[in-house]
């Protein structure tokens, strides 16, 4: 079994008001997932204290990491990224479209690694898609695009994940959910959970699309008092199995529909 978690943690800065990295790791330690993807994170900005926000929840975890810097003022670095302890390797990092001459629009990317499980080759993609309708539907066109998605190295398995502000009736998720599977939409998950915001949430915008060759065993958005005030948003978790391509069919065993 692979345990795969995103989050986003809102820069470490919590529902309390109070900045800490250490208690995001403390979210993700509880949690054991092998594979993490953070979403708003901050290396060495002025606003929260110069901190290599990456770096440090890392370090805690006793994990390697792989960041891409969204944003760049200067030296001050905001994106995302992805955490393991598995053997990883960098694929691609980089911009995903804006609307242009909307200047106030915060920069968007996405990184893609992959990550070695017992011998077989996952391909997981993180990435924080836009506020605004148009502007998230112009990055999933991305995303399925040449350089991700539909790159001859993008081979199943693979999983795209994140936080993509988008919610299941919009034109951006049922987009992808077109093309892959929502890993909170199959059998063995019968009510998918929100993530948004963390005290009570009600909306679900941080989501796994999975491609063929992943099984869910189930998913979870944990609700504890730590991950209630650490981060704006509550993590998603999934607990999934590699299927060998020897023994795989050609499509997920559920479909994006599936109840």
């Amino acid at each position: 079994m692979l345990r795969i978690m995103t989050y986003n943690v809102h820069r470490c800065l919590g529902t309390d008001g109070r900045l800490s990295p250490r208690r995001i790791a403390e979210v993700i330690a509880l949690l054991e997932p092998d594979v993490v993807a953070l979403q708003e994170l901050d290396v060495g900005r002025i606003r929260t204290g110069g901190v290599d926000q990456a770096h440090e929840i890392a370090l805690q975890l006793g994990m390697s990491f792989h960041f891409n810097p969204a944003l760049r003022v200067m030296e001050e670095l905001y994106g995302d990224a992805i955490l393991t302890a598995l053997p990883c390797s960098l694929v691609r990092a980089g911009p995903l479209p804006g609307l242009p001459g909307i200047r106030e629009l915060e920069p968007r990317g996405a990184l893609w690694a992959a990550v070695d499980v017992g011998g077989v080759t996952l391909q997981v993609i993180n990435t924080h898609l836009g506020l605004v309708a148009r502007e998230r539907q112009a990055q999933v066109e991305a995303l399925l695009g040449p350089d991700w998605l539909g790159h001859p190295g993008c081979r199943d398995p693979m999983i795209l994940i994140g936080d993509f502000n988008a919610l299941p009736r919009s034109r951006a998720y049922q987009r992808l959910a077109r093309h892959l599977t929502d890993a909170q939409r199959v059998r063995a998950n019968p009510r998918p959970r929100p993530t948004f915001p963390a005290r009570l949430p009600v909306f679900r915008i941080d989501h796994a699309f999975l491609g063929c060759g992943v099984e869910v065993i189930a998913t979870a958005v944990p609700r504890t008092p730590l991950s209630r005030v650490a981060s704006d948003h509550l993590p998603l978790v999934l607990d999934l199995r590699i299927v060998p391509p020897s023994t795989r069919s050609d499509a997920p065993a559920a479909g994006p529909g599936a109840a």
